[in-house]
């Protein structure tokens, strides 16, 4: 399975515009082949900060994702509207165990 943390901060007149693209890119990412799961959280401690986490069933799945035109067009319609830099993360994760 394959990990992908990442994050956007807004800036204080953007913020509901990159929640509401972020929402939408969430929704969409969900229905696409190899989406275990998507999701984007608020930050507790930065408001203005979304944190996405997703999982996909392997590295051809999320490459696939990465080529959807409405993905890209969603990174670029966040930068214009982000306060810095966004993150991304990808990790190739192996379940240990069940707790």
């Amino acid at each position: 399975m394959i990990m992908v943390t990442g994050s956007v901060t807004a800036r204080t007149d953007s913020f509901h515009e990159v929640r509401r693209l972020s929402l939408e890119h969430v929704h969409r990412s969900r229905l696409e082949p190899g989406c275990i799961a998507h999701a984007v959280h608020a930050d507790c401690e930065n408001p203005l900060r979304l944190v996405f986490i997703e999982q996909w069933a392997d590295r051809a799945a999320l490459s696939a994702h990465f080529a959807v035109p409405a993905s890209r067009d969603f990174v670029r319609a966040l930068q214009p509207l982000a306060a810095a830099a966004t993150t991304i993360e990808i990790y190739d994760a192996t379940r240990v165990e069940n707790f």
